[in-house]
């Protein structure tokens, strides 16, 4: 359970941080003298829409991969689980057959030994 959490804050904390950087704007052009004045001025800049639309979706983006890695996570886990269940379920079954191996072959040693000590006392 702590290797999901684990992955999953590591997960949202890139996406965090993917998020949270800043776009630098590209240096401006160095400027350049005009023999003539401009007829025109120049047209307004678009404003910083785009940017921060693809920031958006940037987030949106980081957003469904931290779900769809937690998700498999989670599947994983479950995975995990059930093979650590299957696991310990054969491990109890194989020590128990030992067990009762081991109980019968006392048993028998027992008997034996009784069989000897019977055999070894004087008859009188």
């Amino acid at each position: 359970m702590k290797q999901t959490s684990l992955l999953l804050a590591a997960l949202l904390a890139l996406a965090v941080s993917a998020c949270g950087k800043k776009e630098e704007p590209a240096p401006a052009p160095a400027p350049v003298e005009q023999a003539a004045p401009a007829a025109a001025p120049a047209a307004p800049a678009e404003p910083a829409a785009e940017p921060a639309k693809e920031g958006e979706a940037a987030a949106g983006s980081a957003t469904e991969a931290v779900k769809e890695g937690a998700e498999a996570v989670q599947e994983k886990a479950g995975e995990m689980v059930e093979g650590a269940k299957e696991a310990a379920k054969d491990a109890v079954e194989a020590t128990t057959e030992a067990a009762k191996e081991a109980v019968e072959a006392t048993t028998e040693a027992a008997k034996e030994a009784g069989e000897a000590a019977k055999e070894a006392m004087p008859k009188q």
